[in-house]
């Protein structure tokens, strides 16, 4: 990850400006920011399938921003209903020079690429069930669904539809105590 260490230190120098002056995120210690959204984003690296990927409602690019840099020769498409929290993400990908990434201001529902994914995931969004009524529809046939949760979401998973099939895996995020965040990987059943 060294290769990165300074494309993610200019992220967050970015994300601490725009901060100041934008309500991008609610965490605002440079340590804290490292772990919540670099760490915690690249946890979800493993679990990517395929070549194109979604972040659904990203807000300031998380996980999306930190997998693009990792993940050069994927194609990353994230989207947020909020537009400046889109123009932080356009504003990085182009400081960066990051040209995997397409941002838009885009609601799940609404959004219409003309295609479906690989891989669509989605970070502290909302339910399992609002999630997949909201995006499912972008997951492409043999796609996966990973969302990613904090402490295992026994009582939402109840509520899946049977038209889909979930897998829970605990993720391990360095500076986070273990069993704190967790990942559903969901396909078609």
């Amino acid at each position: 990850m060294s290769a990165y260490r300074e494309k993610f230190a200019i992220l967050l120098d970015e994300l601490e400006r725009w901060n100041r002056r934008v309500n991008l995120t609610a965490v605002r210690d440079r340590e804290q920011m490292a772990v919540l959204h670099i760490e915690d984003s690249l946890a979800a690296q493993p679990l990517l399938h395929g070549k194109r990927i979604l972040d659904v409602g990203t807000g300031a690019g998380f996980p999306g921003l930190p997998l693009a840099i990792v993940e050069p020769d994927r194609e990353f498409h994230l989207i947020d209903s909020n537009n400046k929290k889109i123009q932080f993400v356009q504003h990085v990908t182009r400081l960066l020079g990051i040209d995997n990434v397409t941002a838009a201001k885009a609601r799940a529902e609404d959004y219409a690429p003309g295609y479906r994914f690989d891989t669509v995931i989605a970070r502290a969004l909302a339910s399992l069930p609002k999630l997949l009524e909201m995006a499912g529809h972008h997951v492409g046939e043999d796609g996966v669904f990973v969302a990613l949760k904090g402490r295992h979401p026994e009582e939402e998973l109840e509520h899946v539809p049977d038209t889909w099939q979930c897998n829970v895996r605990e993720l391990t995020v360095p500076g986070l105590e273990a069993g704190s965040r967790h990942a559903v990987l969901i396909e078609r059943g």
